[in-house]
């Protein structure tokens, strides 16, 4: 009989110990999550924008009473945008302060290097900042991405935006890297299924400044249509060389170069320039009253205005709730991924798509929009293509 009482008492610990590690950062009263963001490197001023949308969001639903009874614990490591950080963050995050899921983390590289140390601990990945492939691809449970890819964002967009103009001379400038070659593909694939081709492409290296050679071979090729591999300074850069050198053809980027810094930055001379997105840019005197409104309480909260990666944030952590939410009050990894897999996420007030998952999708939609620069602010012009 002690024998068997023995048997029994191990056989409860050991449950015990497994239910344990299944919940890592979920207690009675309080989940723990985590994000990793750019605080003191290139993309610092994003990462805290994201950091700020996050905390704006976790601080309603805990004076709601949290989820389930129970509150978020909001965690967030700074990268640097160094993957070697990230590594290190995720471990801090992981390890010693055990983390129930990572939400927005920024940048792929640094989470293509952080979520190998979450997924040893059955640590969801939950919409990283990144519009790249790998957050969804190749498959892994763990894994759920919001972001249209770039790839599926230019490929989408450019031959409509191209019928829209009549173009004739279609040409691309982009950065010698994956980002830039992503979007470049994206735009090739479009083209080649509209039965078009590029009529000159030009490239330039990480960290260039001077685009004048560029834009000389642009306007040399008579290119009416430019598609942008571009970011910030690189976008700002290349556009007014063009205007000083009196080339103006119709300019289109992706989501990387959709950020208020490009008109705040560029001035006059970036009016025109398109960019695919989802989220819209919470301006404080938006027409959208519900985008208005969140948009100053926000500066009221923070004393700064609000951006895009502010609504990403947000948007972020809003998701997560629902599928906490939806998981019920016993939640495990396990209960969160079978909510998450036959979530629908409804559309949000800045714009964003409407979102779903499942066992085998983890990609929330992989459609875009566009806008445009006009009079200095972003304004939408193109809504979501229908699906086929």
């Amino acid at each position: 009989m002690k024998i068997q009482l023995s048997l029994i008492a191990a056989a409860m610990a050991l449950a015990a110990g497994s239910a344990s590690a299944q919940t890592q950062g979920v207690s009675k009263n309080e989940i723990v999550i985590g994000s990793i963001q750019d605080l003191s490197g290139p993309l610092a001023g994003f990462g805290k924008q994201v950091r700020l949308g996050m905390m704006l969001r976790v601080d309603e639903v805990n004076e709601q009473g949290g989820v389930n009874g129970r509150k978020i614990k909001l965690l967030v490591e700074d990268s640097g945008y160094d993957p070697r950080r990230a590594v290190l963050a995720a471990q801090k995050l992981v390890n010693q302060d055990k983390i129930f899921a990572m939400v927005a983390h920024i940048g792929a590289a640094q989470n293509m290097a952080a979520m190998p140390v979450q997924f040893q601990k059955n640590v969801v990945n939950f919409f990283p900042v990144t519009a790249a492939r790998e957050m969804y691809e190749p498959f892994h449970k763990l894994k759920y991405s919001f972001a249209a890819t770039y790839y599926d964002q230019m490929r989408q967009a450019v031959p409509t935006l191209i019928k829209e103009k009549g173009a004739k001379q279609i040409c691309a400038m982009y950065q010698d890297d994956e980002f830039g070659l992503e979007v470049f593909r994206g735009a090739e694939a479009g083209l080649k299924e509209a039965g078009l081709q590029f009529a000159e492409v030009t490239t330039y290296k990480r960290g260039a400044t001077d685009f004048a050679s560029q834009m000389q071979k642009l306007a040399s090729a008579k290119c009416d249509f430019v598609v942008m591999g571009t970011i910030i300074r690189e976008t700002i850069g290349g556009i007014a060389t063009a205007r000083r050198l009196g080339f103006n053809p119709t300019f289109v980027g992706s989501s990387a170069a959709y950020t208020d810094l490009i008109h705040k930055l560029g001035g006059p001379a970036m009016n025109g320039f398109y960019a695919t997105m989802t989220s819209q840019h919470p301006y404080l005197d938006e027409a959208s009253q519900p985008i208005r409104f969140w948009a100053n309480k926000y500066k009221t909260m923070f004393n700064e205005d609000p951006t895009v990666f502010s609504a990403y944030g947000y948007g972020a952590v809003d998701s997560y709730l629902r599928a906490v939410e939806k998981a019920g009050a016993n939640l495990t990894t396990e209960t969160f991924i079978k909510a998450m897999d036959t979530m629908k996420i409804p559309s949000d007030i800045f714009g964003s798509p409407e979102m779903t998952f499942s066992p085998t999708k983890r990609l929330g939609n992989n459609i875009s929009r566009m806008s445009q620069i006009q009079e200095g602010r972003w304004k939408v012009v193109a809504d979501y293509p229908k699906a086929k």
